[in-house]
C-alpha cells in the first residue's frame, strides 16, 4: 500500500501540517520534531507526492527541453550544460527528441506544456510560424537555445553563425586559397544553413573572390552528405583547392571521400568547418574548425530560463556567445605555381 503523509504523521506523533513543513524544508520546526519526522519517513519509506505538491504550489520544478536530434553530439553536449544548471537550481529535465521533424516538434511542445512544465527550452531547430503559434499558447517562459526566431521575439542564446563562417573561410583565404567550395546545410535553416552560407559568400566578396554557384552543394549536416558532396567536387574538371563545410560531421565525410579517391588532406585539398565536435580531434588529419561553446550554450540558456521562471531581472534577453578558430592539421598554405 502507498504510504501517505497521514501515516508519517501518526508514526511520528505530529500533525500532517508539521510533516508538510518538514518535507518542504520550512525552518519553523523544532530540531527534535524534525528528527522524529525524518525517522518516521525512513522507517515507512515515504516519498512525497510530487504531483500533489505541484498542484498545491502551481509549480512542478520541471523544465521541458525539445532537442532536434539526440544522436547528434552537438545537442548532447548542449543538453549536458542545460542539465548541470538545472540541477544547480533544483529543476528536473524532461528531454524530448523530435527527429528534426517540424510536426513532431510542435507535438512535443504541446505535450510538454500539457505536462505543466515551469519553462520550455527549444533547442537548435528552425523556428517557423507554426512554432511561434505553439509558443504563444504557453503560459510559461520559453527560451531558444542554439537558434533564434526571425523577429527576435523570444529570448535566445546562440553564436553569430554568419561571423563564424566568415572567420572559417577567411582562414582559408589567409592561407592563400582562392578556389574555395562550400558544403552547406539547408538554406531554410536560418542558423546552421543560411547564416553560414551568407558568411561564406561575404568572406569571398571581402577578398575579391568571385562566388560560383556550382561550388556550393547542399547537405543535411550528416556524414553521408559530406561524402556525396565531396564526390561531386572531385568529379569537376576544375577542382577547388579548399572546402568550407557548414558542420564538422559533413567535413569528416568529405575528408574520407578525398582519401578514398587517393588524394590527401591538406596536401591536395584543405578543409575547414564549424562546431568542434569531439570527432574533429579524432579524425586524421585533425580537423581545423571554428568552435562554438556547446556546453556554455546549454548552461547559459538554462540560467536565462531560470531568471524568467523566478521573475528575476533580465538585462539582455538575446545572448550571443563567442566562437573560436581551432587551428589543426586539415588546412595548409596553397602551393605557389
Amino acid at each position: 500500500m502507498t504510504v501517505t503523509i497521514y501515516d508519517v504523521a501518526r508514526e511520528a506523533g505530529v500533525s500532517m501540517a508539521t510533516v508538510s513543513r518538514v518535507v518542504n524544508n520550512n525552518p519553523n520546526v523544532k530540531p527534535q520534531t524534525r528528527k522524529k519526522v525524518y525517522e518516521a519517513i525512513e522507517l515507512l519509506g515515504y516519498r512525497p507526492n510530487a504531483v500533489a505538491r505541484g498542484l498545491a504550489s502551481k509549480k512542478t520544478t520541471t523544465v521541458g527541453v525539445v532537442i532536434p536530434d539526440i544522436s547528434n553530439s552537438i545537442f548532447a553536449e548542449i543538453a549536458r550544460g542545460i542539465e548541470d544548471i538545472a540541477n544547480m537550481y533544483h529543476y528536473n529535465i524532461i528531454l524530448c527528441n523530435a527527429d528534426k521533424k517540424k510536426e513532431k516538434e510542435i507535438r512535443v511542445i504541446n505535450t510538454l506544456l500539457e505536462k505543466q512544465v515551469d519553462g520550455l527550452l527549444f533547442m537548435g531547430g528552425t523556428v517557423t510560424e507554426e512554432h511561434i503559434q505553439a509558443f504563444q499558447t504557453s503560459s510559461v517562459p520559453v527560451v531558444l537555445c542554439a537558434t533564434s526566431d526571425v523577429n527576435n521575439n523570444y529570448p535566445s542564446v546562440d553564436i553569430d553563425h554568419e561571423a563564424a563562417a566568415f572567420d572559417a573561410v577567411n582562414t582559408l583565404i589567409r592561407h592563400g586559397h582562392r578556389e574555395i567550395a562550400m558544403i552547406s546545410g539547408t538554406l531554410q535553416d536560418p542558423a546552421n544553413g543560411y547564416s553560414r552560407f551568407q558568411g561564406y559568400k561575404k568572406a569571398l566578396e571581402a577578398a575579391g573572390i568571385e562566388y560560383r554557384e556550382d561550388w556550393v552543394r547542399i547537405g543535411n549536416y550528416r556524414y553521408e552528405s559530406g561524402v556525396e558532396a565531396m564526390k561531386y567536387f572531385l568529379d569537376l574538371r576544375k577542382k577547388p583547392t579548399a572546402i568550407f563545410s557548414a558542420t564538422d560531421e559533413m567535413a569528416i565525410g568529405a575528408i574520407h571521400s578525398i582519401q578514398d579517391a587517393g588524394l590527401r588532406v591538406p596536401d591536395d585539398i584543405s578543409i575547414i568547418s564549424v562546431d568542434n565536435i569531439r570527432m574533429a580531434s579524432m579524425v586524421r588529419p585533425l580537423l581545423t574548425t571554428v568552435a562554438q561553446p556547446m556546453y556554455d550554450l546549454g548552461a547559459v540558456a538554462m540560467r536565462l530560463l531560470t531568471k524568467y521562471m523566478k521573475k528575476e531581472n533580465v538585462e539582455n534577453p538575446r545572448v550571443i556567445l563567442p566562437h573560436e578558430t581551432i587551428l589543426r592539421l586539415s588546412v595548409r598554405a596553397v602551393k605557389e605555381d
